[in-house]
């Protein structure tokens, strides 16, 4: 069991750095905060050296509870690199079911209650779509153990211990759309205590005292995490002012060319304008044709500016077909960096979605 939960723990702490260098991370920049609440399933735990007698010998049982509940909130931040800390707040409650002494069963009643801290470091994953990130982490805390009226074999508790605690954590975000920086969550978390921890309580009128031990949570937590300031899309560069004793450029013809969502394919109408150009290019004293491409904000930062450049080479690529020297034409790809329309992040805004073609 040990190696297990060495070999779990291991590998969620590896898991950033290994994805590190072969995705673009989730751009969460800045205070968030999250919340959510799930299913826990915790392992039976064993008691060592309980009292139950006037002999003062002692007995091992093991102790089992029913399937509980959890909840967690927390308050964090995102450096805009994919990695992100958080401070987190937790609640477990199981019921008992009951406790194995001496090979002979016996029901308790009573609740188990964890409740603590943890500091948490956590890593988003790009996997180039702009609905799922998946995110993987770690946590280091503290946790209050109550064992309230547990009571089995003529027994009574009702202490509270702490004890270090530690978490891995894996789940998925899903950006919602329709409000900017709120996300919701699905996670797996496996919660764990360390060592030991002794309560004290009574047989009768006699003393009774027992260690616990083995305090292990499968968790299935659903929740939401909203990012509070959520960055607005950067404005293009102003352009240098002209020498004032330079003559005046030539004033530049511009044309324009959109696309479908997600696509750097040419309609018949975009084929139309672009063969518009390409004879305008000729009769104009054309020296350059810049060709630049832009996206909407609906996909992530790495996979727009990759999309518009796609765009802007279908669009040179057919200037070529149209009779236009490729030494004439320079291609750009912003990206969702020059908006021509206003939007937050994961808008499809259909006039953003263009080529430019510009005849200077």
């Amino acid at each position: 069991m040990k190696f297990r939960l060495a070999l779990l723990t291991a590998t969620v702490l590896a898991a950033p750095f290994a994805f590190s260098n072969t995705a673009s991370a989730q751009p969460v920049t800045g205070p968030y905060v999250a919340g959510g609440a799930g299913y826990n399933i915790e392992s039976s735990q064993k008691g060592k050296d309980i009292y139950v007698n006037r002999t003062g010998v002692p007995d091992e049982t093991k102790i089992v509870t029913k399937n509980g509940w959890t909840g967690e909130a927390s308050v964090g931040y995102g450096f805009g690199n994919g990695f992100r800390a958080e401070l987190e707040g937790d609640y477990i409650d199981n019921n008992f079911s009951k406790a194995k002494l001496g090979g002979t069963d016996y029901r308790s009643g009573g609740h188990e209650a964890r409740y603590g801290l943890f500091a948490n470091a956590l890593y988003d994953l790009d996997v180039g779509s702009p609905y799922i990130y998946p995110y993987v982490g770690a946590g280091l805390g503290w946790q209050d153990d109550s064992f309230n009226h547990f009571d089995p074999a003529g027994t009574y508790f009702n202490k509270t211990k702490g004890a270090l605690a530690y978490q891995g954590i894996a789940g998925l975000s899903f950006p919602i759309a329709a409000v900017p920086g709120l996300s919701a969550t699905l996670e797996y978390r496996f919660v764990a205590l360390t060592g030991s921890r002794k309560f004290d309580g009574s047989y009768g009128s006699e003393p009774a005292a027992f260690k616990a031990t083995h305090e292990y949570n499968n968790q299935i937590v659903v929740g939401a995490r909203y990012q509070l300031f959520t960055p607005q899309p950067v404005p293009p560069a102003p352009a240098p002012a002209a020498p004032v004793a330079a003559p005046a450029p030539a004033p530049a013809k511009t044309y324009l060319v959109f696309f479908d969502w997600d696509k750097f394919n040419l309609t018949p109408r975009a084929t139309q304008i672009i063969a518009q150009a390409a004879s305008d290019s000729h009769t104009n004293n054309t020296t350059t044709i810049n060709v630049s491409g832009y996206t909407d904000t609906s996909g992530t930062p790495t996979y727009n500016q990759g999309l518009s450049q796609r765009r802007a080479q279908a669009v040179a690529s057919q200037l070529v077909a149209d009779g236009v020297a490729q030494s004439e034409i320079e291609i750009h790809g912003y990206g969702d960096t020059h908006l021509l329309v206003q939007t937050g992040p994961g808008v499809r805004e259909p006039q953003n979605r263009r080529v430019e073609i510009v005849l200077q």
